[in-house]
């Protein structure tokens, strides 16, 4: 896989992430942080999860550590507060991949999980999982927002690349 590659995929996931924005902005007040039947018990933790996600696999590849300042809710109280932590990290994110060569793309990063083992994958496979990662929440997100009459609409690559075909400027 090569930077441009990774940076289309990036790009859908940040669209796709404004997507269920837009959604969660329309909802009634105290849904956002009000208790569902999800894994991360919230539409909150949903999002926050897909935060820290990316900024745990961000710090691995580009700080080769995984960082011990992560959001918790209280960094995230309202929707508008968690957008402005997302949008910092899609930029820092997307600069740090824009930077690279094709060749540092394929370097491998070693790492150690909270349980202690330590693995090693390409760059590129890492920032290929937190889009996909971040794909599998964003679906629990859109379930939960349409439940409560607020779909995101469609999120699938295809029709990201329509849009951006209709609307190559966006």
């Amino acid at each position: 896989m090569q930077k441009q590659d990774l940076l289309f995929l990036l790009d859908y996931g940040f669209w796709a992430n404004h997507k269920l924005f837009e959604a969660a902005r329309r909802l009634k007040a105290g849904q956002f942080t009000a208790p569902y039947q999800t894994t991360y018990g919230s539409l909150r933790g949903i999002l926050e999860h897909i935060l820290v996600s990316s900024l745990v696999w961000h710090s691995r590849c580009q700080a080769g550590r995984t960082p011990t300042d992560l959001p918790t809710p209280a960094d995230c109280p309202d929707l508008e507060s968690c957008i402005t932590r997302f949008e910092q990290e899609q930029a820092a994110l997307r600069a740090y991949i824009a930077a690279l060569n094709d060749a540092e793309v394929q370097r491998g990063v070693s790492y150690t999980t909270s349980k202690g083992q330590t693995h090693t994958h390409a760059l590129w496979q890492i920032i290929a999982h937190v889009v996909n990662h971040a794909t599998q929440h964003r679906s629990e997100a859109a379930e939960l927002l349409t439940q409560c009459g607020s779909s995101p609409g469609d999120l699938d690559v295809i029709w990201y690349l329509r849009q951006k075909i209709s609307n190559p400027k966006e």
